[in-house]
């Protein structure tokens, strides 16, 4: 094939794709095709069924049993009232095949219930009741017994049969709702593990990230101020203007990861109490700390990184509104509980960095002291300060020590 003729191929494949049937419609085209064929087989059976038993010459009753023969063409549609037409075919004739193919008609297009039974019931009443009705005096207790068997056999095979069909369809209905409902979950848990990261990342970004930027605005903002070099102003200025920039930046990018965000998660890196003295002594703010929990107190990890946020957050608010403010940490373990204050007094520098800010740090702390079944509050002073103070209950296993 040359490439003339390879190209005009290509072309073709999407015209001859869009002629062809979806394979939807070709299934439904099928079973279409395969429930008139079983149709006609059954008409010709019920025909064959009167015809046989009605020898030359015949009469009305032959002809009630042809007509519940023809009815069986319409008994996916309209089944109750295919069943009653052959009802007078089964009862004066011998249209006993129509009256079965009615009745599993009937059986297989509802739950079993009243009508049901009924149609039952009725199928294998003209079954046992003999034609002409005289002939029932006439027969003995011997005929009657063998006339019941044989009444509730073909009476009975048709509808455990149709509800058979009709109980397993329903199965196969209620399996593939399970199997949606399953996906639908699965769908579900991993939109929640992609949520509770997207927390923990904007947690993270707010606590660690964060923090660090706003210690090299403060920095670059102090260097600018006191710095004697225009160049070394210049950069300064610049370095600080990056700084808020990236603080802005990443409030932009916390506050969408939190629109998805789920419950709290662990945090890497993971401070510690011994962490504090670090903390305060690089935080840029005039600030003591008075640690009062012994060396050999184990506990938790989870409400040593509470505290450890906490001060974290309190510091880095304290040089975004509070700038050259004298600053208290302190951290006491209390019986059963660890107490953390953090009180600041009024900002004594001129001027205000004017740090962009979310919002979320105090609710996010909030958060980890009610999850710890402890409680957060922050409030403003009496003399124009700002004061932090967590409570958060401690359990200190026998015979532990801390890390």
């Amino acid at each position: 094939m040359n490439t003339s003729s390879l190209y005009t191929a290509r072309r073709r494949l999407p015209l001859l794709s869009r002629l062809r049937p979806p394979a939807r419609l070709r299934r439904a085209g099928s079973t279409r095709l395969r429930d008139w064929a079983v149709t006609f087989v059954l008409v010709v059976a019920a025909m064959l069924d009167a015809w046989l038993n009605f020898p030359a010459p015949r009469d009305w009753t032959f002809y009630a049993s042809v007509i519940a023969a023809a009815a069986l063409l319409l008994r996916d549609r309209y089944p109750r009232t295919v069943l009653l037409v052959t009802l007078p075919g089964v009862y004066t004739g011998t249209a006993m095949v129509a009256a079965m193919v009615a009745l599993y008609s009937v059986a297989r297009s509802r739950p079993a219930g009243r009508q049901t039974w009924l149609a039952a019931g009725l199928v294998g009443l003209g079954m046992f009741v003999p034609w002409p009705l005289s002939d029932f005096v006439s027969e003995t207790t011997s005929d009657h017994v063998l006339d019941l068997i044989h009444a509730l056999m073909l009476a009975g095979g048709p509808t455990a049969l149709g509800l058979l069909l009709q109980t397993r369809e329903a199965l196969n209905a209620r399996i593939a709702e399970l199997a949606t409902l399953r996906d639908h979950e699965r769908e579900l848990h991993a939109q929640t593990v992609l949520a509770r990261e997207r927390a923990r990342i904007a947690r993270e970004m707010h606590d660690v990230v964060s923090h660090q930027a706003g210690l090299i605005a403060v920095q670059a903002g102090a260097l600018q101020v006191t710095a004697r070099d225009p160049e070394v102003r210049q950069t300064a200025k610049m370095l600080r203007g990056l700084a808020v920039a990236t603080l802005e930046e990443l409030r932009t990018m916390i506050l969408v990861l939190r629109a998805a965000g789920a419950g709290p998660t662990e945090l890497v890196p993971q401070p510690r109490l011994t962490d504090l003295p670090r903390l305060v002594a690089e935080s840029e703010v005039d600030a003591v700390l008075h640690l009062f929990v012994p060396p050999e107190a184990a506990l938790p990890e989870p409400v040593e990184r509470a505290a450890y946020r906490t001060v974290q957050e309190a510091l880095t608010n304290v040089r975004k509104h509070a700038p050259g403010a004298w600053t208290e940490v302190s951290v006491l373990l209390d019986g059963d509980r660890l107490l953390v204050s953090v009180e600041n007094g009024p900002a004594s520098a001129p001027g205000s960095l004017d740090l962009p800010g979310g919002g979320h740090g105090i609710v996010g702390l909030r958060e980890r002291a009610t999850l710890l079944g402890g409680s957060l509050r922050a409030a403003p002073l009496e003399d124009g300060g700002f004061g932090v103070r967590l409570k958060v209950p401690v359990a200190t296993p026998q015979g532990s020590s801390r890390d």
